[in-house]
C-alpha cells in the first residue's frame, strides 16, 4: 500500500470509530432577496485546525492505491482542516461554492467499481478545485467513487443559493436538491428522516442536542430568514444566533458562516471565541505563489485576513501532530506516518488550470 493511501485509510477508518455523536455537526443555508449564507457547528471531541488557501491550477492525486482520481484544480479555496492539508472539513472556493461534511450512520459507499476513486475528505477538496456550482456537483457526483469506513454526507451550497444533500444509501448516490430540498438544513439523520420528523413535530418540543431535535430548531430558523429583509451584519448575526441555538456543549469547536456573495468567512471557536472575518477575495489563488495559513484558534479579532502567514510544512506537521495526539485511536501511529502526510501535498505541481 502506498503510504499517503495507509495515512489517509488510517486516519479516516480510525476517526471514524469514534461514531456519532461525537463528530455529530449542523448545518444550514439562509437565503432571501439580498443575502445567501451558509452555517456550519463543527462538533468533535478536539478543536486544533489550520485555515489554508489552496491554489488553483494545481495537478493533483488521490490516495488509493487502485485507480486513484486525478485532477487538475480550476478554482482556488479556503478551506478548514484538521487532520491535513488537502484533508479538509469543509470551505469554499473562489466561485462562492461551499461544501461541509456531516457523520451518518446510514451511510453505505458503493462498491469497488470502475470509476476512479477518493476519500471522504479528499472528495470536498476534489470538488471546491473543480466546480462552481450545485448543478455541477450533483451531474458530476456519480463520476468518482468514495473509498472509506467513514460514514459521512455532506451540504453544498452555491452563490446563487442553490443547494444539495449527497448521501450515499445502500451503496447509491442519493442527492436532494430544488423541488426535493425544500429546506436547506441538514444534521446526522438522512434527510428522508430529517424532514419525516420535521412534519409531525411542533419544533417547540424540540429542545435536546439530538439530531433531529437540532435538525427541527435549525430548519425552523432557515424558513424564518426568507421572510427577513436584514442587512449584511443582521444576516450573519442571525446566522450565529441560529449556530448557538444548535450547538453542543463542550462539542462544538468550530462555528462558521460562510457569507457567500460577499466571499467572506466568519467563524469563531471553541478555543478562541471572538468572531473573525476572512475576506477570500483578498488573496492570490495562482498556482506558484505562496500556499497561506491561520491556526483557527488565533487569539486574534476583527478582520484577519491580513494575519495569514506563509505554509510550513512544519506548522502542517505540528496540526497533525497535534491531532493524532488528541485522537485517541491516533495516538499510536509512529512519527514515520505522520512526517509523511505532513510533506504529502508536496508532491503535486503547478499546471494550466482548465478553462
Amino acid at each position: 500500500m502506498k503510504i499517503k493511501s495507509f495515512i489517509v485509510f488510517t486516519i479516516l477508518l480510525l476517526l471514524g470509530s469514534f461514531g456519532n455523536p461525537a463528530l455529530a455537526c449542523t448545518t444550514f443555508c439562509l437565503k432571501n432577496k439580498n443575502e445567501v449564507l451558509f452555517g456550519k457547528n463543527y462538533d468533535w471531541r478536539i478543536g486544533d485546525g489550520l485555515i489554508l488557501v489552496n491554489k488553483r491550477g494545481v495537478d493533483k492525486e488521490g490516495a488509493e492505491d487502485t485507480n486513484a482520481a486525478k485532477w487538475v484544480s480550476k478554482y482556488g479555496s479556503v478551506t478548514f482542516n484538521q487532520y491535513g492539508r488537502e484533508n479538509p472539513s469543509g470551505g469554499i472556493n473562489e466561485a462562492g461554492l461551499v461544501i461541509e461534511l456531516m457523520w451518518l450512520d446510514e451511510t453505505q459507499y458503493p462498491k469497488v467499481d470502475a470509476r476512479q476513486a477518493v476519500d471522504v475528505l479528499e472528495w470536498i477538496q476534489y470538488n471546491l478545485d473543480s466546480y462552481a456550482t450545485v448543478d455541477e456537483v450533483v451531474k458530476n457526483a456519480d463520476k468518482l467513487r468514495i473509498v472509506s469506513d467513514v460514514k459521512l454526507h455532506y451540504l453544498v451550497n452555491d452563490k446563487a443559493g442553490n443547494t444539495a444533500t449527497i448521501e450515499y444509501l445502500d451503496g447509491k448516490l442519493v442527492a436532494h436538491s430544488g423541488a426535493s430540498l425544500p429546506i436547506p438544513t441538514l444534521t446526522n439523520d438522512t434527510y428522508d428522516n430529517s424532514l419525516s420528523y420535521l412534519k409531525k413535530t411542533d419544533v417547540k418540543q424540540a429542545q435536546g442536542v439530538g439530531s433531529l431535535e437540532r435538525f427541527a430548531r435549525a430548519a425552523d430558523r432557515t424558513k424564518a430568514f426568507d421572510k427577513k429583509p436584514l442587512s449584511e451584519k443582521e444576516a450573519v448575526d442571525y446566522a450565529f444566533e441560529t449556530l448557538s441555538n444548535v450547538a453542543q456543549p463542550n462539542y462544538t469547536q468550530w462555528s462558521i458562516v460562510y457569507d457567500q456573495k460577499r466571499g467572506k468567512i466568519y467563524f469563531r471557536t471553541l478555543q478562541s471565541p471572538q468572531i473573525r472575518m476572512i475576506d477570500t477575495r483578498m488573496f492570490e489563488y495562482a498556482c506558484g505563489s505562496t500556499v497561506k495559513m491561520l491556526d483557527v484558534n488565533s487569539k486574534l479579532g476583527g478582520d484577519v485576513t491580513p494575519q495569514f502567514v506563509d505554509y510550513a510544512r512544519a506548522a502542517n506537521r505540528d496540526l497533525i501532530e497535534r491531532s493524532f495526539n488528541g485522537t485517541e485511536f491516533l495516538k499510536s501511529l509512529p512519527g514515520l506516518v505522520r512526517n509523511a502526510l505532513a510533506a504529502y501535498p508536496e508532491d503535486f505541481k503547478c499546471v494550466a488550470a482548465p478553462k
